[in-house]
């Protein structure tokens, strides 16, 4: 038997961000996905997706603040359905890294207890399932430049600079 879920559909300034949730929290956030994907993916991960009647009020005025430039500490609960326990570490190091702020993938990995694994820790942070509540686009390169990001490198320097970053390379 499926497990029920419920989503709903936050319209923001980059488009609408379809959020999946249960009674523990949010667990999966979608930046550039179309609804049908969205579910068809839930539903690959054994879950029977519903649209909510009201979607939880805090995490959308949390959004709303966020979007608007506001500082926010999101403080909706966040769960981790799946991913291995590296990756799950990988993401709450991730949901350290303040407002505004920015850290590098090394840092990560020694945040981590992994200092050598560079390329494992930004595997991990491009598998991260909520993104903006774990702010994966604050996960630079140590260079200063942008890295890689999976809703594309143009949404990442957005998001930075929404927050009052100013990345100080260009290149990705």
């Amino acid at each position: 038997m499926r497990r029920e879920v419920q989503y709903f559909l936050y319209k923001s300034p980059i488009g609408i961000l379809p959020v999946a949730y249960s009674e523990d929290g949010v667990f999966f956030l979608e930046l550039k996905s179309k609804l049908e994907s969205f579910i068809g993916y839930l539903q690959g991960r054994g879950l029977s997706p519903v649209k909510a009647d009201k979607p939880p009020r805090r995490l959308v005025e949390e959004l709303d603040s966020y979007f608007s430039g506001r500082r926010v500490e999101f403080s909706y609960p966040v769960v981790f359905l799946w991913g291995t326990s590296f990756q799950k570490a990988v993401w709450n190091a991730v949901r350290e890294i303040p407002y505004g702020e920015t850290r590098s993938y090394a840092w990560l990995a020694h945040r981590v207890g992994r200092p050598k694994a560079y390329r494992a820790v930004g595997n991990a942070v491009s598998a991260n399932p909520v993104p903006i509540l774990v702010p994966c686009h604050r996960v630079i390169r140590s260079d200063g430049s942008l890295g890689g990001f999976r809703a594309g490198l143009k949404l990442k320097r957005w998001l930075l600079e929404l927050e009052g970053v100013v990345p100080t390379k260009k290149g990705g």
